[in-house]
């Protein structure tokens, strides 16, 4: 029987346990043009005994921010500012992916440089509010790409991409999930167009599919994973037949010799065990568990095939040497959501590890 304490091989590496550092926003790249800190590299280093990391969402260009203090690998300081962090994980011996995330039509206009704008696949403002510098905002109407626009953006994500390796990233893990902007070409609320990259099936899976095809011819099929999260309302989400989309979405991608296909799970078990039928690759479960974070009863999803890999989130924020901990049953830090998005080392670096 496999167990998450086996090792694994994923791109290339030899992963020593299935125990996943989720990506997790923490809002701390207060370094000058969003690039990452050294407090981020201890952070990071901290947790180098995952099996995997999976960075904070990394935008791929300026108009991709969506919240504050979050880093970017767009610009030659930004991939400078990413080395340390990368260098101290490795040294650590572990492994690390960096998420691209764009957020799409969640952000807001401050966030952003002067006179850029959120962007979405249609002009349809989410609803609800974004944190910005100043406090809550409302969600504003994004720009609707135009073919242009969006042969661009997938060129961003590219060329974040490339700039990830050089960074000294051991790979990129595409954030399609939770409402940002893949997600919202996947979904028909908010993917309104009529033209090749909306409609049907076909096209609202397209820009997903020649994105991860850009980013897999810059970097390597194998240097790729794609988070998604069928049916998850977040970011007012709409999604009323997951199962075809993402089934044909699969079906796209499954020949391309990608890292992984990470679940961001919801309460559907049998979806679950439809797409991890369809993915002929390596299968990353993040569990749904709501309203509790993801726990030890995790581990019983490799033990039982549902997963070849478990992510944690919360967990592992508290937990530095998360994996040893689950081997031995506890005992587990308590997270504190009050120090989950910005401020200093305080919840961020301070939580101890085992001593003995």
């Amino acid at each position: 029987m496999t167990t998450a304490f086996d090792p694994i091989e994923l791109s290339g590496k030899h992963l020593a346990n299935r125990v996943v550092m989720a990506p997790m926003t923490r809002s701390r790249a207060y370094g000058p043009g969003a690039e990452p800190t050294e407090l981020m590299a201890t952070y990071y280093a901290q947790r180098a005994s995952a099996g995997l990391i999976v960075t904070e969402g990394i935008q791929p260009s300026a108009v991709g921010q969506g919240y504050p203090d979050t880093p970017g690998l767009h610009t030659p300081g930004q991939v400078r500012a990413w080395r340390p962090v990368t260098d101290a994980v490795h040294r650590a011996g572990g492994v690390i992916f960096a998420q691209l995330m764009h957020t799409g039509r969640v952000g807001h206009p401050s966030l952003l440089p002067d006179g850029l704008v959120p962007v979405g696949p249609s002009a349809v403002a989410a609803k609800g509010q974004v944190f910005t510098h100043e406090g809550p905002k409302d969600f504003v109407t994004p720009k609707e790409l135009s073919e242009a626009d969006i042969r661009q953006t997938i060129a961003d994500f590219a060329t974040a991409a490339r700039n990830a390796v050089e960074a000294g990233f051991d790979g990129v893990e595409l954030h399609g999930a939770n409402g940002y902007l893949i997600h919202q070409f996947l979904a028909p609320g908010t993917n309104q167009r009529t033209d090749a990259w909306g409609g049907g099936t076909e096209g609202r899976i397209r820009f997903a599919v020649e994105v991860v095809t850009a980013v897999a011819e810059a970097i390597g099929g194998h240097r790729v994973g794609l988070r998604i999260s069928p049916g998850n309302p977040y970011n007012d989400i709409a999604e009323d037949n997951p199962g075809e989309v993402y089934s044909a979405l699969l079906d796209r991608l499954a020949g391309q010799g990608l890292a992984y296909l990470h679940l961001l799970e919801g309460p559907d078990r049998d979806l679950t065990a439809s797409l991890r039928k369809a993915w002929p690759g390596t299968f990353l479960l993040n569990p749904f568990t709501h309203p509790d974070a993801t726990g030890p009863d995790a581990l019983k999803l490799i033990e039982d095939g549902t997963a070849d890999m478990v992510a944690y989130g919360a967990l592992f924020l508290a937990n530095p040497d998360l994996p040893r901990r689950l081997a031995s049953g506890g005992p587990f830090n308590t997270p504190d959501p009050s120090t989950f998005y910005g401020g200093d080392h305080r919840g961020y670096t301070d939580y101890p590890a085992l001593t003995s």
